[in-house]
């Protein structure tokens, strides 16, 4: 039995005819006919007894009509309790600056389209500050790099990224390979985050396995300073495509060389607080979240990034 047929007879009784019926429910008579008739073979029971002047009930379609019209008076309170209790609350999400180039904007958008009467409180820090703050219980959720298997989280694989050498094309004789590999980084000057966050530390694993030793000549904890650094020649980065995501003209700015080694990589993980410590709100987050960098990545707007195969 389905709430379309209760409508339907409901709405045949209310004007005593099938054709009247279909005209105002906007169906071709037989259609509607033919509802009735499945909904009688359900019952078992005869509801309607047709006449040439229109269509009466029976005893039992009477007994049947004032039931179905208080379950038709139940199902709509019932959509309109949903539709007035839409999900609502503050919701505290982390983002390091390359994440946030490429996912925040899509994620807020996501967020207000689907959950308008959620709040987003968005923070950019570097990776190794977010995990603080999710431990902290300063955030819901946030993706990180470096996930520590003893902390009490629920963590979810999200994407790999690679990493590329990024230099700035003014002053470059002719066009640089657009591959390299770590050894072959060995007397460039570097400009890199320092060392408690999470590229950092992929980045000097990387190096110990090559055997090279990097030529820093600066640490920047601020990616809009380092990138302003690298945009002026003072030296190279070692980072995600997402670096330059906040730059229109990047092609023109900057030259981008993947780096091949095979484990020169940067894991993103969607990490929280337990799902038994998140609110109803952050449940959802996480999810859109998730489903913003799975679309990002799938549309190719999110260079050098692959989906984690779960």
């Amino acid at each position: 039995m389905e709430l379309r047929q209760l409508r339907y007879f409901v709405r045949v009784v209310e004007l005593g005819s099938f054709s009247r019926a279909a005209l105002d429910l906007q169906l071709v008579q037989s259609a509607l006919s033919q509802q009735i008739s499945r909904l009688e073979g359900e019952l078992a029971t005869r509801l309607l007894q047709r006449t040439s002047k229109g269509a009466t009930p029976t005893e039992a379609g009477l007994a049947f009509f004032r039931e179905a019209q208080l379950a038709l008076r139940h199902a709509d309170e019932a959509g309109r309790a949903a539709r007035e209790a839409r999900l609502s609350g503050t919701v505290s999400v982390g983002l390091a600056p390359t994440t946030a180039s490429v996912l925040g904007v899509p994620l807020m958008r996501a967020m207000r389209e689907r959950y308008p009467d959620v709040r987003l409180h968005m923070v950019e820090s570097l990776s190794g500050h977010l995990s603080n703050m999710l431990n902290a219980r300063q955030l819901d959720l946030a993706v990180l790099f470096d996930t520590h298997p003893a902390r009490r989280w629920s963590v979810t694989p999200l994407l790999e990224e690679k990493l590329f050498l990024i230099r700035s094309r003014h002053g470059l004789a002719g066009e640089p390979p657009a591959k390299m590999r770590m050894a072959q980084l060995k007397g460039l000057p570097l400009i890199l985050p320092s060392g408690p966050h999470g590229l950092r530390s992929t980045l000097d694993a990387a190096f110990a396995r090559a055997k090279v030793k990097p030529n820093l000549v600066a640490e920047i904890d601020s990616l809009a300073m380092l990138m302003d650094a690298v945009d002026a020649g003072l030296g190279c980065t070692l980072q995600p495509w997402a670096a330059i995501g906040r730059f229109p003209d990047a092609q023109r700015r900057f030259h981008l060389a993947e780096i091949s080694d095979a484990q020169a990589r940067r894991v993103n993980s969607l990490c929280s607080l337990s799902d038994d410590e998140l609110s109803p709100a952050a449940l959802a987050a996480r999810v859109v979240l998730a489903a913003c960098a799975r679309a990002l990545v799938q549309q190719g707007a999110w260079a050098g990034a692959t989906l984690t195969r779960a």
